[in-house]
């Protein structure tokens, strides 16, 4: 007799790193039961990306986390959010600089969206922060900066590599804030173009509250196993959370 399969577990947030939403929406139905938040990013927002995240929302209760790490001057970035938090969405990310911070959190307003900062791009080294004119200095140093800026500026959370989660849990500005970590791979995992990659169960036990899994799953001969598999290692020992802080 096989073991029954784990329930889903919002902790996991599957990434539909796909072109359109008609294959999102096969995907998420691949999935069923075993996914219950959901990423849709800019790759997928001229192939009905809205759409899908309306759909999977209302239609199949699931929770939806919009990444377009927004940037622009504040009243453009503040008329952007305020339109999309008429969505009922959960989630949405802006590049984590205070000004458009702030921008985000008043186009929010009362809704219940959640605004996510980012730090540094998971993709990125010092090499590519070179290349880009960014300040010198070590990035975990950098992502940990950028981090308490953006809380005080409001951010409901942060996102960041599974490296840096543990220092800015640490920081007295995460109390009660959110930390999000893609670059997560579970174990013989491909690590594609992420830099700064750990193990799902790693960047829990490092502080973390959501994991975001995208080619692991949706590339995997049967991706709901896949899922299942991820879930069952968050619920594992060694994702058990060093709450210490600075």
């Amino acid at each position: 007799m096989t073991d029954p399969a784990p329930p889903a577990d919002d902790r996991l947030i599957v990434a539909l790193d796909v072109p359109n939403a008609l294959e999102g929406h096969a995907l998420a139905e691949r999935l069923g039961d075993s996914v219950s938040f959901y990423k849709i990013g800019l790759g997928m927002l001229t192939g009905g990306g809205l759409a899908l995240a309306n759909e999977l929302k209302s239609e199949h209760g699931k929770r939806i986390f919009l990444d377009m790490k927004l940037f622009d001057i504040g009243a453009t970035v503040e008329a952007a959010v305020r339109g999309l938090a008429q969505f009922d969405l959960d989630f949405l990310t802006v590049h984590g600089d205070p000004h458009i911070v702030r921008a985000a959190r008043e186009g929010a307003g009362s809704s219940g969206m959640k605004i996510l900062a980012v730090t540094i791009l998971t993709s990125l080294d010092r090499k590519d922060l070179d290349d880009s004119l960014i300040r010198d200095g070590d990035v975990p140093d950098i992502v940990v900066d950028r981090a308490a800026r953006a809380l005080e500026a409001g951010a409901h959370g942060v996102i960041c590599s599974p490296q840096e989660a543990a220092r800015i849990r640490a920081l007295h500005e995460t109390e009660d804030r959110l930390i999000v970590t893609p670059g997560v791979r579970p174990a013989g995992a491909a690590a594609g173009d992420q830099k700064r990659i750990t193990t799902p169960a790693e960047a829990i036990a490092a502080g973390a509250d959501h994991v975001v899994v995208g080619r692991p799953i949706h590339r995997a001969r049967d991706p709901k196993a896949a899922a299942q598999a991820i879930v069952t290692e968050l619920r594992s020992p060694q994702a058990v959370r060093n709450n210490a802080r600075a």
